[in-house]
């Protein structure tokens, strides 16, 4: 059994980019790092790092099952998304995504940060920017255009200092 596995699953790379810090920072040489989505099988580990991208405001069903899957383990959840720097979106991503996590696994909490998004998600925006909703949309704008550089260094030091917490406690 391994004592550290980091497990994500990344459709732009920023999730993977976050994992490769996480795994980096993870001591020793029992740990792994896997994307879900090439995994043939995923080896036992004592304590899980589990990242995803988040859709409307959770995991995919693929991390939730992982999630609801493992039992008696120390389990720290990671994310990236497209929306900014919100502590209540992120608050709510975590709830959403951890309670998936069985009750008799150690929850150790979770980072979250922005993420860069495709493209034509700011396309859709301005397409469907209309008098009546502009406020709106031009927030989206900004918001993908703020993305556009994350995850960025601090970001990965964030994640730095969240692996750091975890390894005191556990």
């Amino acid at each position: 059994m391994l004592d550290y596995l980091v497990l994500y699953q990344s459709e732009t790379g920023n999730t993977k980019k976050i994992a490769a810090t996480i795994f980096a920072h993870l001591p020793g040489n029992s740990k792994d790092l896997i994307d879900l989505d090439a995994a043939k099988e995923i080896p036992e580990a004592q304590t899980y790092f589990i990242g995803f991208c988040v859709h409307r405001g959770s995991c995919s069903m693929a991390v939730s099952d992982i999630l609801s899957s493992l039992s008696g383990k120390n389990i720290a959840l990671f994310a990236t998304c497209g929306m900014g720097n919100s502590p209540d979106y992120y608050q709510a991503i975590e709830k959403n995504a951890s309670a998936w996590i069985e009750d008799d696994n150690q929850y150790l909490g979770a980072f979250i940060c922005q993420g860069k998004m495709p493209r034509k998600v700011r396309q859709k925006y301005e397409a469907m920017r209309t008098e009546e909703n502009a406020a709106q949309m031009d927030m989206f704008i900004r918001n993908f255009d703020e993305a556009l550089t994350h995850p960025d260094s601090l970001d990965e030091e964030h994640a730095k200092v969240f692996v750091n917490k975890l390894l005191m406690g556990t």
